[in-house]
């Protein structure tokens, strides 16, 4: 799949459902990143070409179809990560502290 299909698999309902179904199994490290790009494409003051990069990888967090399966112990989420982890480095000029405040407060009521 191209970037630009990962970007069609993702919606604001198989982004959530995702990360409540596998939060525990993700862990925050996995789930922190990908709060922070939601909460930055969530934000209108996002550029486009931002939510783009940030669309296609919060796609390929929630598709299916994944190099290395999720239910694979252990390293089930890497490629998860260092999609996430690339697609943050790209747009983390627009990852403000607004958005990483509100995707730590959303991991510390699931986390404790």
């Amino acid at each position: 799949m191209s970037e630009n299909q990962f970007e069609n698999e993702f919606s604001d309902n198989g982004f959530w459902d995702k990360v409540k179904k596998y939060a525990r199994s993700a862990g925050e490290s996995v789930l922190e990143p990908a709060l922070k790009l939601y909460y930055s494409a969530q934000d209108p003051e996002t550029p486009v070409w931002a939510k783009t990069t940030i669309y296609g990888a919060l796609g390929y967090f929630i598709s299916p179809i994944d190099a290395i399966p999720d239910i694979t112990p252990i390293v089930g989420y890497s490629d998860d990560l260092g999609v996430l982890a690339a697609a943050a480095a790209a747009v983390a000029v627009h990852v403000t502290k607004k958005h990483k405040d509100k995707a730590k407060e959303t991991l510390k009521q699931w986390f404790g």
